[in-house]
């Protein structure tokens, strides 16, 4: 059993080492080797796609990175599994897109909109995700 004096240096004494190790991983997260961020890739495109995906609410239907409504599918890596074409012509059709019943809003883009959104999205799905390549929405019909 300790003393009362013993107790307190090994208290303090932890405390000052957890608060070195807390201080080093913060240090180390920061540094720039460890950016997974892909913050140098932003350009006026993707930051454009980024305005138009919030004026229309996009995330109220769909997740991005995890974060978002569960109706419509996950967009994360959307183009690389169904292409930039595909997302396009999504964007810019002139009537409702309705696949699996659920509905999406026709948004009749021109073409300069449909490519900021696909710069967005395309930009999104170069982030590391630390080896999580494919996040789904739970409530996905067929997990894609």
């Amino acid at each position: 059993m300790l003393s009362k004096s013993q107790a307190r240096a090994f208290f303090l004494g932890g405390t000052v080492v957890t608060f070195l190790i807390f201080i080093g991983l913060t240090i180390y997260s920061f540094m720039p080797s460890n950016d997974q961020s892909n913050y140098s890739k932003i350009d006026k495109k993707v930051v454009r796609g980024k305005e138009i995906w919030e004026s229309n609410n996009c995330m109220g239907c769909h997740t991005l990175l995890g974060e978002g409504g569960y109706y419509a599918p996950e967009l994360t890596k959307v183009i690389d599994r169904r292409g930039e074409g595909y997302v396009k012509a999504v964007l810019m059709s002139p009537v409702p897109w309705a696949p699996k019943g659920r509905k999406m809003v026709k948004y009749n883009m021109n073409e300069a909109d449909a490519e900021a959104v696909i710069a967005f999205l395309k930009w999104n799905g170069q982030i590391d995700l630390n080896g999580f390549d494919r996040v789904v929405s739970p409530l996905s019909k067929d997990n894609n």
